[in-house]
Parts: structure tokens; C-alpha cells; sequence
């Protein structure tokens, strides 16, 4: 009897409109590439129908499935400082998890386009348990004051790599490295998702003290989770945008499969016809990339007529010279000129432990709920309908608890 074929997917989430055009242009360049695999947007309730509606005048060009989902937060006894607003919802990330259904997913983040075909990458060798991801980059020139100390470049994976090998051999993971090469980003991993690893994923979630020291929710997550138990993969499928000058011992703009926009997003400003983008002014090159695909897809929604996504995705990129005011909208601006703006929850000065604020009923405040404009809901809730190939029937997806538990119980 012949092996079933495995079921692979690639998979994004999307919690908020300011990251529409990044979803819209990552399912675009996955196009391109010709993949067979689908792409699966995880969205929750927070996204405007507008968005949503953008998203489904995409479904019937294929390659696409949208799944609603439930908001994932901390319990509202853990107080939680992040660097910044843009992650006060990057938790949810996790649910990615739950995608049981496929045997193996690439899980992609929204600010990310795909240079070549990265198919390659589901022949990855994976135990059930563990993850491949990329190594984060901890070199730190820019001196941001809310790194750790030893992110210097002497420490970075990255700097012990160097052309054509760091393609095909990046830094292995191993139990006595250094403690900064054991730290993953989390832009890009693949996983085997099953019921057994989310049952223990959501344990440590509700059970671990070190969930209020996460400055980056998702990938410190992540990295306490998988600790020994991570495979690094080659630069070029998480290839942060800084390493084309941050490393220029391995970084080669054709051999990039995956680009990252980390820090500030190239949707939310045109670059200038000086060539200057980025919120330092370095990042002009790649930033044109993302503009390319944008008027790619542009012109091929104009071409087939289709002007309604069009006017749905429009505000919520940057405007084109000929309309720009000089006003920038709060929604680009969190992601673009005040992008490096800290959260409004970050830990007191001086580092020491913040004081958990009680309410009134004596209910400990948790402000990235705030931050995040969360509905109160109870109890599990009867999803919508996947929208897309393959998509099977409303589904019961489940929500925070009344008492503090971030979770049903498995």
C-alpha cells in the first residue's frame, strides 16, 4: 500500500488591520512561488470585517484558508512588561498549535515575503516533539537599552557562520552553547503539530512563573518551551532585514528565500526618491522589495476588475506621493515612525519587580487587555466556517475563562 502524502501548510495570524497589506503581499509572493500548499490565516474577533472581507475576495484565487480563532492571553494574575504595543497580542501565535489537522506547518508572520520557493523546507528531519526555527540575531548595534547585556555581535550565531556554509550549516544548538545561541526567532518555525505537545504547551502557559519576564510573548515562549529541544535552519528562510548590513560575512540578496521585516513595517511609508526607508534610514533596498509585490498584486487585482479589495487594503498602506498630505495615521505610525515606542506596560525603572495593581474587586489589572481593546467572553464559543479549500464546518474554538484561566482545559 502506497504512504499517504503528507498534508503540509503554511500558516500566518492576523489580529489587527495595520497588518493586512503584509498578510495580502506574504499570500501573494507564496503564490508566486507555485507552491501546492496553503496558506492558513489564524484571525481573531479584534480584526474589522472590513479586513476580514479583504481576506475572503482573496480566497477564490486559491492557496488560501481563514480560520477564526480565540484570543490567547496570559492568566490576570501574571502582570507581563513588553517592548512594545505591536506585541501585546503575538501570544495568540501559539494557537498555531492547534492546527492538528496537518501533519507539518511553516508558520510565516505577517511582516514577511518569500524571494524563492521555500517548499524545501517540509523535507526538514523533525521529531514530533521538537522545532526548526532560525536563530535570533542578538548583535545589538544599535545599542536599544532594553537588550540584555551579552547581545553583542561576538555572541551572535551569526557572526560564527560565514559564506557559502552558513546556507547549509548554521550554528548547531547544542546543550553547552552559549547561552545566546540558544535563543530562536520566532518569525519563521516548523513544527508537527498533535494533541499531546499542546497539552503540554498550554500547562507550562498556565503553570509558569517566567510568563511575566517575556519581553517578546511568542518567541520567549518559545524558547523557554523548546529549550534543548530546536533545530536551527539556514539564514535565508528568516532573514531579518538588519543582517544585509549587520552581516555582511554571510547575507547575499539572491540567495534570500524568506525576508523579515522586523522593527518598522515597509507598507506603512513609501521610499523616498532619495532611496532612504527604514526607521534609521537603512533599509531602502529591501523596502522596495516589499513595494514591487505590492504593485504586482495591485496591478493584477486592476487588471481581473476586482477594485473593491483594492479600497478595502488602501488605507491601510502608506499613500502614493501624489495623495500624500503629511499626515500620518495613528495605525501606520505604530508600525512605522513610532514603531520602537515602548509599551505602555513596560517594567518600572530601575528593573525591579513590578507591583501587581489590584482593582476594585480585587482582581489583578492586566493592561494588555487594555492595550488590546478585549472583549470579555466566557465559555467556548462556536467558531465560523473556514473559508478556502479544504475548509469543514464550524468548529468550537475555546476562550478565556471568567476565572483568570487563560484557557479551557484541554
Amino acid at each position: 500500500m502506497a504512504s499517504p502524502v503528507p498534508k503540509f501548510a503554511y500558516c500566518t495570524l492576523l489580529t489587527r488591520s495595520s497588518y493586512l497589506a503584509g498578510v495580502i503581499i506574504l499570500l501573494h509572493t507564496l503564490r508566486q512561488t507555485k507552491t501546492p500548499y496553503p496558506l492558513v490565516v489564524l484571525y481573531t474577533d479584534t480584526l474589522p470585517e472590513t479586513s476580514v472581507k479583504a481576506l475572503e475576495l482573496e480566497v477564490k484565487h486559491k492557496n488560501l484558508i481563514l480560520k477564526p480563532i480565540s484570543a490567547l492571553l496570559p492568566r490576570e494574575n501574571v502582570h507581563v512588561h513588553l517592548i512594545a504595543e505591536r506585541f501585546a497580542d503575538t501570544w495568540t501565535k501559539l494557537r498555531v498549535f492547534e492546527l492538528f489537522e496537518y501533519d507539518t506547518v511553516c508558520y510565516l508572520d505577517a511582516d514577511m515575503i518569500l524571494r524563492k520557493n521555500m517548499d524545501g523546507v517540509f523535507e526538514t528531519a523533525l521529531p514530533p516533539d521538537r522545532i526548526a526555527a532560525n536563530h535570533a540575531c542578538v548583535c545589538n548595534l544599535d545599542k536599544d537599552p532594553w537588550a540584555p547585556e551579552d547581545w553583542r555581535s561576538e555572541n551572535c550565531a551569526y557572526t560564527a557562520v560565514s559564506h557559502p556554509e552558513a546556507l547549509t550549516h548554521p550554528t548547531a544548538v547544542m546543550p553547552a552553547s552559549r547561552p545566546t545561541h540558544q535563543l530562536l526567532n520566532s518569525g519563521m518555525f516548523l513544527f508537527k503539530p498533535h494533541a499531546a505537545l499542546w497539552t503540554r504547551m498550554l500547562h507550562f502557559f498556565n503553570t509558569t512563573p517566567l510568563l511575566s519576564t517575556f519581553k517578546f510573548p511568542d518567541q520567549d515562549f518559545l524558547i523557554e518551551f523548546f529549550r534543548g529541544r530546536w533545530r536551527s535552519l539556514g539564514w535565508q528562510y528568516n532573514a531579518l532585514k538588519t543582517m544585509r548590513y549587520w552581516h555582511p560575512n554571510i547575507w547575499r540578496d539572491d540567495e534570500v528565500v524568506c525576508l523579515h521585516y522586523i522593527v518598522d513595517k515597509p507598507w506603512a511609508k513609501r521610499v523616498g526618491d532619495d532611496g532612504v526607508a527604514g526607521y534609521l534610514g537603512r533599509d531602502g533596498e529591501t523596502h522596495k522589495w516589499w513595494w514591487a509585490e505590492y504593485e504586482k498584486w495591485q496591478g493584477g487585482r486592476r487588471r481581473e476588475g476586482e477594485d473593491e479589495v483594492l479600497e478595502l487594503v488602501r488605507p491601510h498602506v502608506a499613500k502614493p506621493p501624489a495623495d500624500d498630505d503629511g499626515v500620518e495615521s495613528e495605525e501606520l505610525a505604530a508600525i512605522g515612525s513610532k514603531v520602537q515606542a515602548f509599551a505602555k506596560n513596560k517594567a518600572p525603572a530601575g528593573g525591579g519587580k513590578a507591583e501587581e495593581k489590584e482593582d476594585v474587586e480585587g482582581a489583578t489589572e492586566m493592561k494588555d487587555a487594555d492595550a488590546l481593546n478585549e472583549p470579555h467572553i466566557d465559555g467556548p464559543v462556536l467558531g465560523k466556517k473556514m473559508l478556502g479549500e479544504r475548509g469543514h464546518g464550524p468548529v468550537v474554538h475555546d476562550r478565556p475563562r471568567a476565572n483568570g484561566s487563560s484557557m479551557m482545559e484541554p
